[in-house]
């Protein structure tokens, strides 16, 4: 039996280039992915990081091993794979992106019809097991059976997304848009061009546009504070009404207000559940537990069904079908459309918040005022622990007696009458992640953050 390998994770392939991944385990996995999901066409895509390229030749080479037609897209966001995938009628996907990772870091995430998630329940364990008996064989690999040629999907992904607003209704609005140098750039400007021939008037200015694997400015990941700084300091030099950053494959973005001020993802969720039950009236929306009363209250007062599931884009997606639910949300900046494949985009959440503020004529930080004040949170607090059971068990120790509810659907979420946390551990990493939210009482979240960081020292580090 062949031993796990070590770049295979629970929904994805991520790792060290040339220690966990390289051109031969790429060239591995594209075959083994064309062999297990009976793949006669495969759409794949890369994004902007300087071993992508090499990394998606190597893919493509193994899935024409295979016999599959490949059907390349270069340069592109994740999204546009998922999209790809299920317009073009393929029977999977294959991105090359290392997303957020650190810039000696790539994976590869797939998708099989449909642009349905491959997890290890469908499909990625025997994706890994193939991958490493095909490593193992010393023979050299197949002649090439498939084909490959390159397509052009993007003006049909342009108009799918925008089929979620209408743009001539987006007027009079100064967009700040910051790609972080990745990949969201060129499909950025595709979607400005159409915005505008489709009567949207929009000033629109960018920083850090250009995809530039060497990322001088850093590994664009908004949801890490001191990534937010240059967003935020351009949307207040240009007067911008909304300022708009992605992650390096731009399946996530992060809002900031007029004011430069950041905007945590739970009240992005808040309004964009809003926006949806007004188009779907009663609809079902799915979030994650780590931060929820916010969400749960919206969606009820907009007369929906709030649906809670573990977190994780795969896992969100699947409850999401379960329950044909028209949104779903998570704090992290992930967002899902039924319309969109059930899949997450990121650039579907900016035009939904910026036709939001067109039609009620309010700033952005108007728009989630009333939010931050009645459900403040403490945002997401990482511990790097060498037990981590052992802290969160001293946690639910410290704090179970007096729970008035105590749930283990994604690690340990306890309730109490004005304040509420989750506390889960890291599927790759000896870390913990805490989240703590209030009624009303940001000093009560700041209190109890303090009180559940000492039980976890005191648990030993």
């Amino acid at each position: 039996m062949n031993a796990p390998l070590p770049a295979f994770k629970s929904y994805d392939i991520r790792g060290r280039v040339g220690r966990d991944l390289d051109a031969p385990l790429a060239r591995a996995v594209g075959q083994a992915f064309s062999e297990i999901l009976g793949a006669r066409r495969v759409v794949l895509g890369h994004d902007a990081r300087a071993s992508s390229p090499a990394l998606a030749h190597a893919l493509a080479e193994g899935a024409m091993a295979a016999g599959s037609e490949v059907l390349e897209l270069g340069l592109c966001g994740t999204e546009e794979v998922y999209f790809a995938t299920d317009h073009l009628g393929a029977d999977g996907g294959l991105m090359v992106t290392g997303s957020h990772n650190p810039i000696e870091d790539n994976g590869i995430k797939m998708v099989r019809e449909g642009a349905r998630p491959v997890s290890r329940e469908s499909g990625l364990a025997e994706i890994e097991a193939r991958t490493a008996e095909l490593l193992a064989r010393p023979a050299p690999p197949p002649p090439a059976a498939g084909t490959r040629r390159r397509v052009d999907p993007r003006p049909a992904y342009v108009a799918r997304v925008l089929s979620f607003i209408e743009p001539a209704r987006l007027k009079g609005f100064r967009l700040l848009a910051n790609p972080g140098n990745g990949a969201a750039g060129p499909t950025f400007a595709a979607l400005a061009e159409a915005l505008a021939a489709a009567g949207a008037q929009l000033e629109i200015e960018t920083i850090q546009a250009a995809p530039d694997p060497s990322f001088p400015n850093g590994i664009p990941n908004p949801l890490l504070p001191e990534k937010r700084d240059a967003t935020a300091a351009a949307v207040r030099a240009t007067g911008a009404d909304i300022g708009i950053a992605w992650d390096g494959d731009f399946d996530r973005c992060f809002l900031f207000d007029e004011t430069g001020g950041f905007i945590d993802g739970e009240y992005i969720v808040g309004l964009l559940a809003r926006a949806m039950l007004a188009r779907h009236p009663g609809a079902r929306i799915v979030h994650d537990p780590r931060v929820m009363w916010n969400t749960q209250r919206v969606v009820a007062e907009a007369g929906g069904e709030a649906v809670v599931s573990r977190t994780g884009h795969a896992l969100i997606k699947a409850k999401m079908r379960e329950v044909d639910a028209v949104y779903g949300g998570e704090m992290s900046a992930h967002h899902y459309f039924r319309d969109f494949m059930y899949c997450d985009s990121g650039m579907i959440p900016w035009l939904q918040v910026l036709a939001v503020m067109a039609e009620t004529g309010r700033p952005l930080s108007d728009l989630v005022a009333e939010m931050r004040a009645r459900h403040p949170s403490s945002g997401e607090i990482n511990f790097r622990l060498a037990d981590p059971a052992a802290a969160m068990a001293a946690v639910e120790a410290q704090f179970g007696a007096e729970a008035e509810e105590t749930d283990r659907l994604d690690g340990l979420s306890m309730s109490f009458s004005n304040w509420r946390f989750n506390l889960r551990a890291s599927n790759t990493e000896p870390v913990l992640r805490l989240n703590v939210e209030a009624l009303g009482d940001a000093a009560l979240v700041a209190r109890k953050v303090e009180e559940i960081r000492a039980v976890i020292a005191g648990a030993g580090s």
